[in-house]
């Protein structure tokens, strides 16, 4: 029977031929290819470790250092080369110097830091939770930000004396302004919308401030932690110059007074080395805190 009468139901159509001949065909064909890996002519890219093509640049400024040195382009008496250097740091850390001042340099920037974090968080927050704190605060902070805190230390000095005190309140002087502009923009930066949700949703005030409001602002404040470490540093370097009878400064000041510039390079390498691991600390935490909010991190 054709199809066509298949079709207009007078006899089912018999498709068993049909089906035999693709059996066959199919059986003819052989089993389907397999799939090969492609490997480009050229071989597999290799990429060089992240971390070694961080220390490029550093490896080549000592090499091109040493090299001005030696060939006495770069006079000792302007600036030491990097052998004379690690020479006088080893000498500085084994009779136990090194070690002294940057425990007594720790200490005043751990007891600053603390001060001023504490002042600048408790600032921003009744500023930036609160319409009336913003009024009573906010200005008065701008205008005091407005002023060079390292022209503090006169005043400093009239107030506390010339012990550690000025040191230490010329540090949270620093760490608090960067906090609390860092803080108070995180929580006005809170979007609108998520606050309307949460209101919706039945959340108190305290359970907005704990659950919307404070970890949107988490990513501003961990920003003006790694502001506030760097001016923690700087703060403690003019600091150290009020009678400073120990720590870094003091060091880089007899230093500097017996023209050793391998001394004082030595102290700003500490600095240095000091300021990236509180940099590497605070990327840690914020690697921690922060896991619900994945960024770009370039490719």
């Amino acid at each position: 029977m054709s199809l066509d009468q298949a079709v207009a139901g007078q006899v089912p159509p018999d498709t068993s031929a049909g089906a035999a001949a693709l059996a066959e065909e199919g059986a003819s064909a052989g089993p389907p290819p397999e799939l090969s890996r492609v490997v480009p002519v050229s071989g597999r890219r290799r990429s060089v470790p992240r971390w070694l093509r961080r220390t490029v640049g550093p490896v080549a400024l000592l090499a091109l250092w040493q090299v001005l040195s030696a060939s006495g382009v770069l006079h000792e008496d302007i600036l030491a080369s990097p052998g004379t250097i690690a020479a006088t740091g080893a000498g500085l850390i084994s009779d136990g110097t090194l070690p002294s001042a940057m425990v007594v340099s720790l200490q005043r920037v751990a007891v600053g830091l603390l001060l001023g974090g504490v002042a600048g968080v408790a600032l921003a927050l009744a500023s930036g939770l609160s319409r009336l704190g913003e009024d009573l605060v906010d200005a008065t902070v701008q205008m005091l930000r407005s002023i060079p805190w390292v022209g503090m230390i006169p005043l400093f000095i009239v107030w506390l004396g010339i012990g550690e005190a000025p040191k230490i309140a010329l540090i949270a002087l620093g760490v608090a302004f960067h906090l609390y502009l860092n803080v108070y923009a995180g929580i006005r930066g809170v979007d609108a919308q998520l606050v309307e949700a949460g209101t919706s949703l039945g959340l108190s005030r305290w359970g907005l401030i704990r659950h919307v409001v404070l970890p949107g602002a988490l990513p501003g404040a961990m920003t003006g932690l790694r502001y506030s470490l760097a001016t923690a540093w700087l703060a403690l370097v003019f600091g150290e110059q009020v009678n400073a009878d120990d720590g870094l400064g003091f060091l880089m000041n007899q230093a500097r007074e017996f023209f050793r510039t391998d001394v004082i390079v030595v102290c700003l390498v500490v600095y240095a080395i000091l300021g990236l691991l509180a940099d590497f600390l605070v990327r840690t935490l914020e690697r921690l805190l922060l896991q619900w909010r994945p960024t770009f991190t370039g490719r």
